[in-house]
């Protein structure tokens, strides 16, 4: 049932609710941002780390646009959490709904799977980029710096990417920790 709700839910916000950006402009925005990076870093690993760190910033102020459109309040375990990042998260700002699936044993890692990834639209990677650039790893940091804010210390990070030849973009997300809720000083 929430499933199912969260998924309407994130469909009339996507509809009524937010405020829509050429998409072609916004995929070459991002191709510009990921080509300077190549050139100021000339290192696929490096490029990773600043896409993912520009993601945490981008996730850690997103989330309350996120909790303001969406209405959602604390999500009961992980699973209703990867459900609301999947269906209403991504629905909201990219207009995508990614599944979720291939859940570990003990609720504490899954995998989003992207049937499109408008951030990849119009790119080819470097012919020397394809083992090594992640090029859609501001996403991770998204995620890494949104849950984060809500308590979920995670690590996100991509096994395979269609712009690297596979069959499908898989994010993985591991729960590393609930993190306690800290009352500023002074404030007690």
């Amino acid at each position: 049932m929430l499933r199912q709700a969260g998924r309407q839910t994130g469909d009339e916000i996507w509809k009524t609710r937010v405020e829509k950006i050429n998409a072609e402009l916004f995929t070459l925005t991002y191709g510009s941002v990921v080509a300077q990076l190549l050139r100021d870093y000339e290192d696929y690993a490096e490029v990773n780390k600043q896409l993912e760190k520009m993601g945490y910033n981008i996730g850690v102020r997103l989330i309350e646009d996120f909790l303001a459109k969406s209405g959602m309040g604390k999500c009961a375990d992980f699973r209703e959490t990867a459900d609301a990042i999947a269906k209403v998260g991504f629905k909201i700002f990219l207009g995508i709904s990614p599944n979720v699936v291939n859940w570990s044993p003990d609720s504490r890692e899954f995998s989003l799977v992207f049937e499109e990834n408008p951030l990849s639209d119009f790119v080819e990677l470097p012919e020397d980029a394809g083992g090594e650039l992640w090029y859609s790893n501001i996403l991770c940091g998204v995620l890494r710096g949104a849950l984060e804010m809500v308590q979920l210390q995670v690590e996100a990070a991509f096994v395979s990417d269609v712009l690297r030849g596979d069959d499908s973009t898989e994010m993985r997300v591991k729960l590393i920790k609930i993190l306690e809720e800290e009352v500023p000083a002074g404030e007690d």
